[in-house]
């Protein structure tokens, strides 16, 4: 069932909804992306879980005109769908910058959230960008978004990966609007350090999967109390090139979030 949820701004924050039972997962897409990128998480989960995915805030069918694409603005439209659903027990599903979302929509939602779930969000939380990688991070997407995007996709896969999903993806990102990917990558890429603040003050467990190519940094992560999991043969989307192997993944997280996490202080 499509719905449509109202941020805190007035933006229209469009999700689908299938299935019934507790925990509800929460599924959020990452930059330049929608909803669509959990295809094949809905009909693995939802004949157990009430399974949710939105679209992000000038992603998808949202809606935009926002003045900034900040992560706290999206944490606010994931908020807004679990209001709309009137959902207390929730697991925070977040892929790439979708994992930064989900740290702030977790901070809104206090005890409703039972765990985190990152997908290849940060390797480390040790190291930070200072202002000038980070302008330079973003020039090539001002002089040419199509291009820039499109060598990031490329880059974000690995030999194995099926080409047409590579291409399907490309696609995708590469046809977003660039005034709105772009003050969103820069919020992105920048966020390492609010992200690391945020789980500091969570009470809730998280669980990053990443793939081999990008190994993480264990004991930085670990350090934040989040818990790394690797995936050999993915990219930057294991959900949709091994969706198999990343369900079973992601059903093996659902049964552990039963134990709290320890964290270190």
């Amino acid at each position: 069932m499509k719905d449509v949820a109202v941020g805190a701004d007035g933006i229209p924050i469009h999700f689908e909804t299938n299935g019934a039972g507790r925990p509800a997962l929460v599924f959020v897409h990452g930059w330049s992306c929608d909803r669509s990128h959990w295809r094949y998480q809905v009909p693995a989960f939802a004949d157990r879980h009430q399974v949710v995915t939105v679209d992000l805030a000038g992603h998808g069918e949202s809606g935009g005109g926002r003045r900034e694409w900040t992560m706290p603005a999206f944490g606010g439209d994931v908020a807004a769908v679990v209001d709309r659903l009137g959902l207390d027990d929730v697991v925070l599903v977040g892929q790439s910058m979708g994992g930064d979302v989900i740290v702030e929509a977790a901070l809104l939602l206090g005890d409703r959230v039972r765990g985190l779930v990152w997908v290849d969000t940060y390797s480390s939380l040790d190291e930070r960008r200072d202002p000038e990688e980070i302008e330079a991070f973003a020039v090539p997407f001002r002089q040419d978004f199509v291009r820039a995007t499109r060598a990031l996709v490329g880059r974000l896969f690995v030999p194995s990966s099926d080409p047409a999903l590579v291409e399907e993806v490309a696609a995708q990102m590469s046809s977003r609007p660039p005034d709105i990917a772009i003050d969103a990558l820069e919020h992105a890429v920048s966020n390492e350090g609010p992200a690391a603040a945020g789980l500091r003050r969570l009470t809730a467990p998280v669980v990053s999967i990443h793939p081999a190519f990008r190994p993480p940094d264990v004991g930085s992560l670990r350090e934040y109390g989040v818990r790394a999991i690797v995936m050999e043969d993915v990219g930057h989307w294991p959900m949709l090139e091994d969706p198999a192997r990343f369900n079973a993944l992601l059903e093996e997280i659902l049964a552990g979030f039963a134990q709290p996490l320890t964290r270190t202080s």
